[in-house]
């Protein structure tokens, strides 16, 4: 690794509990055996979109970005193409691409591991222009984006939010109609809810390759009150992948997928962002795009 610049939101969770000064020894150890110059620094979030445009347009070659799935999606965006190789620390949630990257969950242990890393191409998908490195829903997804940032910080702790957010979630949606359009189809569908990812996710949301060059489409189809229970849990879980009676819950695979509905804009839930974006959406998919420190 040669210079590296690390950005780290300074308002992320796991930061401030395991400390951000702790967290700034831990990486300057870490990056020591591996790069001739590393620069931390601590952004707050409304800042950062900035950071990582001026990293961009820098002589930096590595950039880390110590955020959610929300951050790294920006970054993963901002750098696509550029030849700049990008680093991920999980300070989110989820944490969908760093899982898929190998990295440990706590923060510690992600950090030291950054020394074992090697950069690695993987795909990005594109949603109506915009890079993302996992994930983009509809309906049911983009109301729990919405319900989640309610109830983000419940006194009760974070499983607790997650659980009245889904309730929220399920309780606001409703059947949309949808026309969508790949390269060897077009049809018609009563949906709850649509999700659109980035290579082929498993039943607990990992993916087993990251450059296999497809998107997949899943669509939870409109089955009355009962499925929209289940399948709304299949969805939250990945339970679809290993559930003979999926309950309406579909899936193709495609390169590229307009999805059209009368609607002149929608929201979106996209690598964890809540967006509302003009109609019709389109998805495709950039083999290739990004290059990233992996185990």
């Amino acid at each position: 690794m040669d210079d590296t610049l690390v950005l780290l939101n300074a308002r992320a969770g796991a930061l401030i509990d395991t400390g951000p000064e702790r967290v700034r020894e831990a990486l300057a150890s870490a990056l020591r055996k591996r790069t001739n110059r590393a620069d931390i620094r601590l952004v707050r979030p409304a800042y950062l979109k900035d950071e990582i445009e001026r990293a961009a347009r820098s002589d930096v070659s590595t950039l880390i970005v110590g955020g959610g799935d929300g951050s790294v999606s920006c970054a993963a965006h901002v750098l696509a193409g550029t030849g700049k190789t990008l680093g991920v620390l999980p300070f989110g949630t989820m944490n969908l691409l760093a899982r898929d990257l190998g990295l440990p969950a706590k923060i510690e242990e992600a950090i030291e591991a950054l020394s074992d890393t090697k950069p690695r191409r993987i795909d990005l998908a594109r949603f109506n222009g915009r890079h993302f490195h996992s994930l983009s829903g509809l309906g049911f997804f983009s109301q729990m984006a919405r319900a989640r940032e309610e109830v983000r910080g419940h006194k009760l702790g974070r499983l607790v939010g997650v659980g009245i957010a889904a309730i929220r979630a399920l309780h606001r949606t409703s059947v949309f109609s949808l026309d969508i359009r790949t390269e060897t189809r077009r049809e018609r569908v009563d949906a709850l809810a649509v999700l659109v990812t980035n290579n082929r996710f498993g039943n607990d949301w990992r993916r087993p390759c990251l450059d296999e060059g497809v998107i997949e489409i899943h669509i939870a189809e409109d089955a009355g009150a009962l499925s929209k229970l289940k399948a709304s849990a299949n969805l939250l879980t990945g339970a679809w992948r290993n559930d003979d009676d999926t309950d309406g819950i579909r899936t193709i695979t495609a390169r590229h997928v307009v999805i059209g509905r009368k609607r002149r804009r929608t929201f979106a839930a996209t690598d964890g962002e809540l967006r509302r974006e003009y109609i019709p959406l389109r998805y495709d998919v950039r083999p290739g795009a990004l290059t990233v420190l992996s185990l």
